[in-house]
């Protein structure tokens, strides 16, 4: 087996999960989408302000469906800094920050459907959210929708019976 970092971190684990990504992505996207909040929020509700949200709703769609890899985002990444920085020395699972972009997906979501309806307030309000998580990452590398992930995987680990409901029914004495 390699010494190199790379494959060991590629090979896929026992359950068959996906290889890793650049934890640098995720952090550019970040950076990314909090200059495009932080311009919704100096234009929104104008319609130059909504429809740029409604992009940004659509880049979180992507990574969220189907995979932070794919989103536009990450093809920047790939396209621009990836081959100025170099290879990772670490590769992340890919998980958290799908699930961090799920999160964003429902904000900006909800935010643009307020914009549409009337409600500036709570578009704001949503987009200000969206946009304290996103500066978290780009800034300090703090990813709250990843650690919120994490937190619904220790929780669910730990109501989770080691037994299935047909062993359970055949070890009552």
């Amino acid at each position: 087996m390699s010494t190199d970092s790379q494959s060991t971190l590629a090979q896929p684990a026992a359950d068959v999960r996906p290889a890793g990504i650049d934890p640098r992505g995720p952090r550019f996207a970040a950076a990314v989408t909090s200059v495009v909040l932080a311009a919704v929020l100096l234009l929104a509700p104008h319609p130059v302000g909504v429809a740029l949200l409604g992009v940004q709703t659509a880049v979180f769609a992507v990574a969220a469906l189907r995979g932070v890899a794919r989103s536009p985002y990450a093809a920047l990444y790939r396209a621009v800094l990836q081959p100025r920085l170099g290879r990772p020395t670490e590769l992340e699972d890919p998980a958290p920050p799908r699930f961090a972009q799920a999160v964003g997906l429902a904000f900006a979501a909800t935010a643009l459907v307020a914009f549409l309806a009337g409600a500036t307030l709570v578009g704001q309000v949503a987009v200000g959210l969206a946009l304290v998580a996103a500066l978290l990452n780009a800034v300090f590398a703090f990813c709250l929708g990843c650690e919120l992930y994490l937190l619904a995987v220790s929780i669910r680990a730990r109501f989770a019976s080691p037994y299935s409901t047909t062993d359970q029914a055949n070890t009552h004495h």
